[in-house]
């Protein structure tokens, strides 16, 4: 069927492109496995209707399939690439189809409201990170540099420090991130202690601009200890991972789900703040998590990615229901997998 549609006459309106496209993409989002044929008829009719959409009709569309995981990676492309930033802004910050070349061409072609939404992503890649701190205006390097999720290279993190490093905003924000090695907080320490002191750092006191310094750091040592007390079993996995949700610390929660379950920290992170909740329910139930522990990861992941209520209630009824004999297959299966791989 797609097959014949994707021969659509030339003349169509582009009205009836729109509600063309609409009926094909009901059906095509119907099935979660799409094979390839079907992907690439379903590719060709988006291809040929979306240069003849107004914009209105394209940014519909963009935000409909945007988190959608079977999309054509060139139907994601074009609309990841469109002129029009507001087209292009959920499937730049959402799609799970768009990969890191993808990803660095846009932002060193398109305009900063572009930039902007990539710089968004729950992960960065260092490459793409790299370009984003070179080409990115204020607004961009406000976004990197409060984003855990984009990882700076050496050469990124110098960069985003000599272009922003006198930003009250941004020097802030890299002294609240918890992933910042001990060089590179001292760094970051430094700068802010000297802003606070010579009345820089934007209209905050500099007790202020100090106390958030302290706390960040105060946080990497706390997460070792958590991390130390779980290793001896004198603090229960569901306290801690209950508290560092509540607290919204994300990558914290990260490096603690990758020492137990035995995962790099980027898997872990990758799992957590991926749009699908399989991924961390699996992991959670393998580890033993309570429902209601995992109720506090929901909503920390609700709160990050905007999900609706009701999703993050239907996620936790599946959880819920979910076997645990069966997560720890999954679990044992995917780690070999890795190794393997």
């Amino acid at each position: 069927m797609l097959s014949e549609l994707s021969r659509m006459p030339a003349e169509m309106s582009s009205d009836s492109r729109r509600q063309l496209l609409n009926a094909v993409t009901d059906l095509f989002l119907l099935d979660e496995a799409p094979n390839e044929a079907s992907q690439a008829h379903y590719g060709d009719i988006a291809l040929k209707s979306l240069p003849h959409l107004e914009v209105d009709a394209r940014r519909d569309y963009a935000d409909r399939v945007a988190e959608t995981p079977t999309l054509p990676r060139d139907v994601a492309v074009t609309l990841a690439s469109d002129p029009d930033a507001d087209v292009a802004r959920l499937v730049l910050k959402l799609s799970p189809v768009l990969t890191d070349t993808d990803l660095a061409a846009i932002a060193v072609t398109q305009s900063q409201r572009h930039l902007v939404a990539i710089a968004e992503r729950a992960r960065l890649s260092e490459s793409v990170t790299d370009i984003l701190v070179e080409r990115g205006d204020r607004e961009v390097l406000h976004t990197v540099s409060a984003n855990e999720g984009a990882s700076l290279s050496e050469k990124g993190f110098d960069r985003l420090i000599e272009r922003g490093g006198q930003d009250g905003q941004i020097s802030l924000a890299l002294s609240s991130r918890s992933d910042l090695t001990p060089n590179r907080a001292e760094r970051v320490m430094r700068i802010v202690g000297q802003m606070s002191e010579d009345g820089t750092l934007w209209n905050k006191p500099g007790s202020e601009a100090l106390s958030l310094a302290r706390q960040a750091r105060q946080q990497r040592l706390e997460i070792k200890l958590l991390m130390a007390d779980l290793s001896a079993g004198t603090r229960p996995l569901d306290e801690i991972v209950t508290m560092l949700a509540d607290e919204d610390r994300a990558f914290h929660l990260a490096l603690v789900f990758a020492q137990v379950a035995s995962l790099s920290t980027d898997q872990a992170l990758r799992v957590l703040m991926q749009r699908d909740a399989s991924g961390i329910a699996v992991a959670c139930r393998a580890l033993g998590v309570s429902t209601d522990a995992f109720g506090a990861v929901l909503k920390l992941r609700g709160r990050r990615m905007m999900f609706a209520k009701a999703a993050t209630e239907d996620d936790l009824k599946s959880y819920a229901a979910l076997d645990a004999a069966t997560a720890e297959r999954t679990m044992r299966f995917l780690k070999l997998k890795t190794k393997l791989s």
